[in-house]
C-alpha cells in the first residue's frame, strides 16, 4: 500500500504529528506495536502526575502511615491514575479517526529506505501481516529503561518505572539508584504516601542537566521531607531476597542500604529495537538517530523524532519536533529554533528553560543573575509555599539566556519566560509587564527587577 507519510510509533510526537499531516491534507499511516499514547500516557508522564496529585492530597493520618491504610490509600491513587489513563487512551484512539489516517497495530521493520513490514511475534517467530511504501517515514519509537550492568539488576523486587506505577502495596522502605527526573518524582511520591525511600546518585548533584544551584535546592527541601540521599555514590550490586541488600560506594567507602523494593531510574535509552536500521543504513549512536535540524536523519525521506533521537527526553519536545518535520516534509518553513522548558513534578516543583549558569561559564559567555524568593511573595505565603525561588539569567543588555524556578506551579511560571525568549523579549520586558496580585507570576516580576 502506496501512502504519503508513515509514522512509526503513536506516543505525543507520533499520533500529534499524524493528526496535523492528516488535516493539512496527507494520508498518513501510524503503526503502534503496543498502546496508544506511548510511554507519556501509559507509563510516564500521566501516570507519575496522577500519583504526585494523589500524593498531595493523603490525608494526614496516613502521611506516616504504614500498613493496609497507606496500602489500600494507595491501590486507590492506582485505579484513579488508571481511570485518566484509559480515558485519554480513549482521545488518541478517536484523534486516530480522523479522515487521512490509517491506524495500524504491529511491529514495524524497515524492508528498504521506503518500504515498511509490519508483523507480530507468532511462536517466536516473526510473521509479516503487511506492508506499506511511502517517500517520508517518521521514526517515533520512543525509549525503554536503561539497567546498570551490575549484579542482581533484574532480582526479584527490582522494578522499572512502569511496574512501579502498578504497585498496590506501599513498601516500607524504597531505594532509588538515580536521582534524575523519574528518581526524584517517585521519591517524592511514595516518601509522602509513608515510605522511607533512599536514593543513590552517581554524580555530584541530582538532577545533573538542571541548574545545580536549584538542583542543591531541592535536594536540602526533599531531604528535609524525610528522603536520604546518597550523591558521588555508584550501586555495585543489589543483592535478591527478604530484603533486597544495595551495596553502594560513596567517597571511596562501601556500603549497605535494606530495601523492599529497589526501583532501577538510571534513565531511558533510544528504542531502536526491530527496526532494522542498519539494513538501510541509518546513523545512530549511543544516544539515538542522528538527525539535522529538520530532524532527518542521513537518508532523504526518513525522519526521527522524540526519545528516539536522543536530543531530549521530553513528550512535549517531541512533539514540536514533530511539527519540525512535517515542515520539512510539505516544504514549508520550519518553526523557529526549539526552546523546550523542562519541568520536575516534586513537593515542590521545579522548572528550567535555556542555560545553566555552569553551563555558561563553561562556554565563557558573560551573564547577570537576577533572583527572587518564595518566601516574599504574598500568594506563596498564602499557600504555605513559601520553599523556592527565581533566577533568570540574562546578557548585559537583558536579553534572557536561562530561567530556572524551585517552588510550588514552577511547571506553570516557566511559560511565560519560555514565550519570551521564544519571541526576543527581554528581562526589561518582563519587568515592564502588569502582573496580577496577589499572585505567583510575581516572584518572576520580582526577579526582573532585581
Amino acid at each position: 500500500m502506496n501512502t504519503d507519510l508513515i509514522i512509526i510509533g503513536a506516543g505525543p510526537g507520533g499520533y500529534e504529528t499524524a493528526v496535523r499531516a492528516a488535516k493539512a491534507g496527507l494520508q498518513v499511516v501510524v503503526i503502534e506495536k503496543e498502546h496508544l499514547g506511548g510511554t507519556c500516557l501509559n507509563a510516564g508522564c500521566i501516570p507519575t502526575k496522577c500519583l504526585c496529585h494523589s500524593a498531595e492530597g493523603l490525608p494526614p493520618s496516613l502521611s506516616q502511615g504504614r500498613g493496609e491504610e497507606a496500602s489500600s490509600y494507595l491501590a486507590e491513587a492506582i485505579a484513579r491514575k488508571n481511570e485518566v489513563v484509559e480515558k485519554l487512551k480513549a482521545g488518541v484512539a478517536q484523534l486516530m479517526k480522523t479522515p487521512g489516517i490509517t491506524l495500524v497495530e504491529g511491529e514495524a521493520r524497515f524492508v528498504n529506505q521506503h518500504t515498511i513490514a509490519v508483523g507480530q511475534m507468532v511462536n517466536g517467530q516473526w510473521s509479516m501481516v503487511n506492508e506499506f511504501t511511502s517517500p517520508n517515514i517518521i521514526i517515533a519509537t520512543g525509549s525503554v529503561t536503561k539497567f546498570l550492568p551490575i549484579p542482581g539488576a533484574h532480582a526479584e523486587g527490582v522494578l522499572t518505572s512502569t511496574e512501579m506505577l502498578n504497585l498496590t502495596t506501599l513498601p516500607q522502605r524504597l531505594t532509588i539508584i538515580g536521582g534524575g527526573v523519574i528518581g526524584l518524582e517517585f521519591a517524592s511520591i511514595f516518601q509522602a504516601m509513608g515510605s522511607q525511600v533512599t536514593v543513590i546518585e552517581f554524580c555530584k548533584e541530582v538532577l545533573p542537566l538542571f541548574d545545580r544551584d536549584l538542583a542543591k535546592r531541592l535536594r536540602t527541601s526533599l531531604k528535609k521531607r524525610g528522603i536520604e540521599f546518597h550523591t558521588s555514590a555508584a550501586a555495585k550490586e543489589i543483592h535478591e531476597g527478604t530484603p533486597l541488600v544495595v551495596d553502594f560506594e560513596e567517597k571511596g567507602k562501601l556500603q549497605s542500604v535494606e530495601a523492599d523494593v529497589v526501583l532501577m531510574a538510571v534513565g531511558r535509552a533510544a528504542n531502536l529495537n526491530s527496526l532494522n536500521l542498519a539494513d538501510v543504513s541509518i546513523e545512530t549512536t549511543p544516544r539515538g538517530i542522528v538527525v539535522d535540524e529538520s530532524m532527518q536523519t542521513n537518508v532523504p525521506g526518513i525522519y526521527a523524532i522524540g526519545d528516539v533521537n536522543g536530543l531530549i527526553q521530553l513528550a512535549h519536545a517531541a512533539s514540536a519536533q514533530g511539527r519540525v518535520a512535517l515542515a520539512h516534509i510539505m516544504s514549508k518553513t520550519n518553526p523557529s529554533p526549539l526552546i523546550i522548558p523542562s519541568a520536575v513534578f516534586t513537593v515542590p516543583e521545579a522548572a528550567m528553560v535555556g542555560k545553566t549558569e555552569e553551563q555558561l561559564e563553561e562556554a565563557g559567555i558573560e551573564y547577570q543573575t537576577h533572583k527572587s524568593m518564595y518566601r516574599a511573595n504574598g500568594k506563596a505565603l498564602a499557600m504555605e509555599a513559601e520553599d523556592g525561588l527565581v533566577k533568570i539569567l540574562t546578557d548585559n543588555e537583558g536579553k534572557i539566556l536561562g530561567c530556572h524556578i524551585l517552588g510550588a506551579h514552577a511547571s506553570d511560571l516557566i511559560h511565560e519566560v519560555t514565550l519570551a525568549m521564544r519571541l526576543g523579549a527581554t528581562i526589561h520586558d518582563i519587568a515592564d509587564t502588569v502582573h496580577a496580585h496577589p499572585s505567583l507570576s510575581e516572584i518572576l516580576l520580582a526577579a526582573a527587577e532585581a
